[in-house]
């Protein structure tokens, strides 16, 4: 039979387009926002927000490129729909399909559970990395006009690969909440709320006191080194991929051991 990696990917081809194209133009609409910002158009909406609420949402540096990008475009915007799809995509992984009846079937062939899992985990991946590229390709378009000279190449391409980390965590987390329980609402419901959770954690950590609970949060590890401005954060991205790591071998141990009959 054809891969299920492959097979994975045709399956999910339109969502995964839409999901793309969609970020890279939301992302390319506000980025090219800058000019207007710098000039100081945006003074007057943040009088509003206290001392301390701007610099929760990072936005103390809108004049910046670097600033402007890192706390709209990649602080919000862009990581919110690229986590959407990696919930979406890794909830339909496993539960999605255990629910719907097409497991049984598709493991009534000569597939191993192992083997269905671990594809379907590169199918999100590849996902999660094309919808990074993306927005990658989408910031190089707009840069010059935009005015993001600033930000080099290199720059968007450490923030865009801690992107696609990012989705392919938590979709990772879906995929392992759904591996677990077989339930596609437990692998969707869950997902949603570890990352309104550990976005919290990562914004306000700092404004409540727990400056530690910002080291648990995969946003921390996206973003909070600045990747725009230090260009690749090395150890942050390691510590994504080793999370990835283990949610990948604690959902394959718990898929081979669940009873799926019952």
């Amino acid at each position: 039979m054809p891969s299920v990696m492959t097979k994975s990917l045709w399956d999910s081809r339109r969502s995964l387009a839409g999901f793309a194209l969609g970020t890279a133009l939301v992302g390319a609409m506000y980025a090219g926002f800058y000019p207007q910002v710098a000039d100081g158009a945006m003074g007057e909406a943040l009088e509003g927000f206290s001392p301390a609420m701007r610099e929760a949402l990072n936005m103390e540096d809108l004049s910046s490129a670097a600033g402007y990008l890192g706390s709209s475009v990649f602080g919000i915007i862009v990581p919110l729909i690229a986590v959407i799809y990696g919930i979406a995509t890794g909830t339909r992984a496993i539960a999605g399909d255990e629910e719907a009846g097409y497991l049984d079937l598709l493991l009534a062939h000569p597939v191993a559970r192992t083997r269905l899992l671990l594809h379907r985990f590169l199918a999100l991946t590849i996902g999660a990395f094309a919808l990074a590229g993306l927005v990658w390709l989408a910031m190089l378009a707009i840069r010059s006009g935009a005015q993001l000279d600033t930000v080099s190449v290199t720059q968007f391409t450490a923030q865009c690969l801690a992107l696609a980390l990012l989705a392919t965590f938590f979709g990772t987390a879906a995929i392992t909440i759904g591996a677990v329980t077989g339930s596609k609402a437990a692998a969707l419901a869950g997902t949603a709320v570890l990352g309104v959770l550990t976005y919290a954690a990562n914004t306000f950590a700092t404004q409540i006191g727990a400056d530690a609970a910002r080291y648990v949060s995969p946003f921390h590890y996206y973003i909070g080194h600045e990747p725009l401005r230090n260009s690749f954060q090395w150890a942050d991205l390691a510590i994504l991929t080793a999370a990835i790591a283990l949610l990948v071998s604690i959902a394959t141990t718990s898929f081979n051991r669940r009873d799926l009959s019952s």
